[in-house]
């Protein structure tokens, strides 16, 4: 079996300055080292110690994922964890992300892992998977954009699209994941009947893009905002992200307290 090369470290933290468009200038300022040095990094003429690939992986907001790599590259031990979110040692994330879920009932809310995967969501989310296939709703992007998941029902499917695909393709960039890449692609090959506007320009009075969604013959209009730890110093608890709906009107924040009256 013919075993990838590892590529070194120098290579990998040039890949990431090229694509934070960063002069070897500018991140050596940052970084408080000489550009001479950074260049014999970069070059493969100097190896860095731990302290600098921590240092210039920080100032290159690489991913934490990514410096564990990064160290690695380096012929030094991963930095940081990446736990189960069964594991003991989460139970104060797990209770943090259930109380935040919890707490924005009756309004729909969902748990994202990196791959945009569902991690966990409160009950009102069933208002939005009703009827979907199983197999579509264990990825969020997949059961909105799909044919036979969401996408019926979406009143503005092409601007929703178009927002969601854009978050979606700023993720790859910020990331460089060859995971993410491949699902985009995906996404982009799903079928859309309407316009997918290539740039998200408001319109008289738009102040965000909203979700109109239609659910059993009821027109609900939302807004969503998104949540992550502030300070993460584990692989899965830097990637996990919290997005919450909003009603966007009277009548949705009505239709939903109603429906929650009834179901609960």
């Amino acid at each position: 079996m013919v075993q990838a090369r590892q590529r070194p470290v120098g290579e990998l933290l040039r890949e990431w300055r090229d694509r934070r468009r960063i002069s070897q200038l500018d991140l050596a300022i940052s970084a408080d080292i000489s550009t001479r040095h950074l260049s014999f990094v970069e070059t493969g003429r100097s190896k860095p110690s731990r302290d600098m690939v921590l240092r210039l992986g920080e100032h290159l907001d690489v991913p934490l994922r990514e410096r564990n790599r990064l160290l690695l590259a380096a012929g030094y031990a991963p930095a940081y964890t990446e736990s189960a979110l069964g594991d003991p040692g989460m139970d104060a994330v797990r209770q943090a992300v259930r109380q935040l879920l919890a707490g924005h009932e009756p309004y729909p809310a969902a748990v994202v892992d990196r791959n945009w995967d569902l991690v966990e969501a409160n009950t009102a989310i069933g208002l939005f998977v009703a009827g979907i296939p199983a197999e579509l709703t264990t990825n969020v992007l997949r059961a909105t954009l799909h044919p036979d998941g969401m996408a019926p029902h979406i009143r503005n499917l092409g601007e929703w699209r178009a927002h969601l695909l854009g978050r979606l393709r700023r993720q790859v960039t910020q990331t460089a994941d060859a995971g993410l890449a491949a699902l985009l692609d995906e996404l982009r090959r799903y079928p859309c009947d309407q316009p997918v506007p290539e740039v998200e320009v408001p319109g008289p009075g738009d102040i965000f893009v909203p979700l109109r969604f239609r659910h059993e013959g009821t027109d609900l209009t939302f807004f969503s905002t998104v949540a992550t730890f502030g300070t993460p110093l584990d692989v899965t608890v830097a990637e996990l992200v919290i997005e919450s709906f909003f009603p966007a009107d009277p009548a949705t924040a009505a239709f939903l307290r109603e429906r929650a009256a009834r179901v609960g």
